[in-house]
């Protein structure tokens, strides 16, 4: 977890400060014992810290700079005292699938017992994805909650246009309506109606914990500095409020599952615990937490980042954002809102998001480790390694992308033979990896993208929009998933519909 590493080691400078001095005298050591294969490229660190200094701001950023620096698609660095190998092209991500156990996820998720940090060879995380695809996250289910996604697709618009006829001022703040309408979204779908205060409140401290950054993660004899800094004993606290809102969660849905027609995810997966036949996977209250908790923190600021990414793109680049509102303007018959059965007619409007590739929600997807030795590109990999595979710098690859690889251009994926509606990745299937790859890709790819799909469609049919100064900024704010760092304010005009 890479969250703003340069202001978390601010808190343990001072030791760490003392300890590299005294070891300042002595000569680096190798990082590793030669192998007959060569080792991949390596950025030489300092004593004790080793590369984490180099991290910066946006972890994403400053990886990816390292690695064009150092001409190295495969980068091995040493994160206080873990290897770790950075991939940063499409061609070196492959291979590598299993899960480092760190100290953040492993409470939330009752020790491992998700999909997003089991280990990928264990029968709990075979059994638990399957069972998440055929009865939770696959396309019949995501389907089954057209309506909810509907709804607050209208309440979306209802909003803006609201805002527009009540404020004095002409802009609206598109981000925030952005997050708190997908925060709806998740929240009708997985948990009823729950209400949005008391979720988005979980979710906000949810956010914070998972961000932080432990010292014991990279360098293990350093563990007490988190004690002092209160990380554990505060991620111990944080793990019992939320305990205690599943716990309410499960308990309201057992009360009113004699009398409710519709099942929400939260029915689904107590169905599911009840079920003999999936009782070797569910069968403890814990396991079904832990899925809550990935549905909880994966469903809801990924596509508001995506959705806010891509309206920015779109508003600094008029002339495809006309083609995309002339599209979905021609394409739609109905004059109030789009649905989802108009999607599959709007390809240009699923071209759009190639702001997935400039702007993937999780610039770093969640880091893996090697499950046995391996040999990558010729390059020999220890077991163990930790593996940062960089999405950003995966979609910004010229070797994959062209030499315009850096800028925004939706027609590069409507070249003959590429189906839109498919939610695999375009082309190669390492070189767009937002949602992911290989077998630890996101279950949830079906649910995500039909709430993108149909929020950005309604959008862009229902206003004409513009930037309020003319210009629109693309700084990036850090966090586990990397959105705006200032808000997305443009100016929105109510389109009106001729006879």
């Amino acid at each position: 977890m890479l969250m703003d590493t340069l202001q978390a080691l601010e808190l343990f400078a001072g030791v760490v400060l003392v300890l590299v001095t005294v070891l300042l005298f002595r000569h680096l050591r190798p990082d590793a014992p030669r192998t007959s294969s060569p080792s991949p490229p390596r950025s030489r660190g300092l004593p004790l810290i080793g590369n984490l200094h180099q991290l910066g701001r946006l972890p994403h950023a400053s990886l990816a700079a390292l690695a064009a620096k150092h001409a190295a698609p495969l980068m091995l660095l040493r994160l206080g005292s873990v290897p770790t190998l950075v991939v940063s092209t499409a061609d070196a991500a492959r291979a590598l699938s299993g899960r480092p156990v760190q100290c953040a996820p492993t409470r939330p998720s009752y020790g491992l017992q998700d999909i997003t940090f089991s280990a990928p060879d264990s029968p709990l995380w075979r059994a638990a994805r399957r069972a998440c695809l055929s009865e939770l996250l696959g396309a019949p289910r995501v389907r089954g909650f057209r309506d909810a996604r509907e709804a607050e697709a209208a309440a979306l618009i209802a909003d803006i246009a609201d805002a527009l006829s009540t404020a004095g001022s002409p802009a609206v703040n598109l981000s925030e309506k952005l997050f708190s309408t997908s925060n709806r979204i998740v929240m009708r779908v997985a948990f009823g109606d729950y209400g949005e205060e008391t979720t988005t409140a979980v979710l906000e401290e949810s956010q914070k914990h998972f961000g932080a950054f432990f010292v014991s993660d990279y360098v293990p004899c350093l563990g007490w500095v988190d004690a002092l800094r209160d990380l554990r004993s505060g991620l111990e606290r944080y793990f019992h409020e939320l305990d205690a809102f599943y716990e309410r969660l499960i308990h309201d849905h057992l009360s009113k599952q004699a009398s409710s027609k519709e099942e929400d995810l939260v029915d689904v997966l107590l169905r599911l615990h009840q079920d003999p036949a999936h009782r070797s996977t569910f069968g403890n209250r814990g396991a079904v937490k832990a899925i809550l908790m990935d549905i909880f923190l994966a469903g809801t600021e990924t596509s508001a980042a995506a959705l806010e990414w891509t309206m920015t793109e779109l508003i600094k680049h008029p002339d495809i954002l006309s083609k995309a509102q002339s599209e979905v303007r021609s394409a739609v018959d109905a004059k109030d809102m789009v649905r989802e059965a108009d999607l599959p007619r709007l390809q240009y409007v699923k071209s759009v998001r190639e702001s997935l590739r400039l702007h993937p929600p999780a610039p770093l997807l969640v880091p893996r480790e090697t499950t046995e030795a391996c040999t990558v590109r010729d390059h020999e990999i220890p077991v163990g390694t930790r593996v940062i595979v960089n999405a950003k710098a995966i979609g910004t690859d010229p070797d994959a992308w062209g030499p315009d690889a850096a800028r925004f251009v939706s027609e590069r994926h409507l070249a003959e033979g590429v189906d839109l509606s498919d939610h695999k990745p375009w082309h190669d299937g390492f070189a767009l990896v937002p949602f992911g790859m290989g077998r630890r890709n996101c279950p949830g790819v079906h649910f995500a993208t039909a709430v993108v799909e149909l929020l950005l469609a309604n959008l862009l049919f229902c206003f004409d929009w513009r930037a309020p100064l003319g210009e629109v900024d693309v700084e990036e704010k850090p966090g586990l998933t990397v959105s705006r760092n200032n808000p997305l304010v443009p100016v929105p005009k109510v389109f009106i519909f001729e006879n």
